[in-house]
């Protein structure tokens, strides 16, 4: 029996991508229903809600979305959307994988790090405080509760999947109460997985570290604004942000997404990149137990890139998006 999943099309090159990755979907022979929803500026200069409340009550229903980007205005108008799905589903657990692939040039061979992004909390709880003309406030939250969630769930992650080594990553040095806290519940945590390596660095560290020597790390946790910062930062070292894929867990719903914007200069186009929302798909499917399904998308993906004849603009190519989409049909 399909599993019926909740699709937001975004806006930009969202809707670009997100039907190609259907297609793709459909051609693999995912056991999955779709109901497809429009949102973002659009929707809402159109009918006044960013996301409409039929797309909320079916993600609600279904409790797994597929979500292509949605524009977000920087400083003024509405939050990110991502960030308002995240607290309002409590999806507290933002999971990137970043693995090189051969076929696509970048600085360095092997790459393959998991980056655990506490999702809730941090800076992004959006409390700012205006003090006077010329002071504003922001306050960042870490609680016990979201800490230990998300640092257990990497050292599981970890432990399921045969991984060696959890590195924290952390300011605890100048912000001793709320990174020190988190630091803290790692160390209490890794002491449960005697058999998993386990160290802790300073986030400015390890942005360096990560641009020289990349293969130190295997998983890393960290609370909710480093984890946006470093695992954009590891999709430098594998091709760029085109190729990271994620999911946002939490214990009823999942939410996946490609991590890249919704890139309005380039939208309608035809030649954006499906691939990270396409590689989020395979995490989704991986999710749900089609395994089988996730496998023959990600063969067919490095068969294209491999070949190196049908690809998009941003991996050096000359292919629009639903040529690229039709090649992996094809390897299919």
């Amino acid at each position: 029996m399909n599993k019926t999943i909740t699709v937001f099309r975004g806006d930009g090159i969202g809707p670009e991508i997100t039907d190609c990755v259907i297609d793709i979907l459909k051609a693999a022979g995912a056991e999955l229903d779709y109901e497809i929803f429009n949102v973002g500026q659009k929707e809402m200069e159109e009918h006044g809600a960013l996301i409409p409340d039929e797309a909320y009550a079916s993600f609600e229903k279904n409790k797994v979305l597929l979500k292509s980007p949605i524009t977000t205005p920087i400083g003024k108008g509405f939050r990110s959307l991502n960030v308002a799905l995240r607290k309002k589903y409590d999806l507290y657990a933002n999971i990137r994988p970043a693995k090189s692939n051969t076929a696509v040039k970048s600085a360095f061979d092997n790459v393959d790090l998991v980056t655990f992004r506490e999702n809730t909390e941090d800076l992004y709880v959006g409390v700012e405080e205006k003090i006077d003309e010329d002071t504003i406030h922001a306050t960042k939250i870490i609680t016990r509760a979201a800490s230990e969630r998300i640092i257990r769930d990497a050292f599981e992650y970890a432990k399921a999947h045969g991984r060696k080594k959890v590195t924290c990553v952390h300011k605890a040095n100048i912000l001793k109460m709320s990174d020190g806290m988190f630091l803290d519940i790692f160390r209490q945590i890794a002491a449960e997985y005697p058999n998993i390596e386990s160290n802790d660095m300073i986030v400015d560290n390890v942005c360096m570290q990560l641009v020289m020597n990349p293969h130190k790390y295997d998983i890393m946790v960290m609370p909710n604004l480093y984890g946006d910062i470093v695992s954009d930062l590891t999709s430098g070292l594998i091709g760029g942000l085109g190729l990271l894929p994620s999911s946002n867990l939490g214990k009823d719903y999942a939410m996946f997404e490609a991590v890249h914007g919704s890139a309005p200069d380039i939208a309608g186009k035809h030649i954006a990149n499906p691939t990270a929302l396409l590689w989020s798909a395979c995490m989704m499917l991986e999710y749900l137990k089609q395994f089988d399904c996730a496998s023959r998308i990600r063969a067919a993906v490095d068969t294209v890139l491999e070949k190196a004849d049908c690809l998009t603009p941003d991996l050096d190519g000359t292919a629009t998006t639903e040529e690229y989409r039709d090649a992996i049909i094809a390897a299919l």
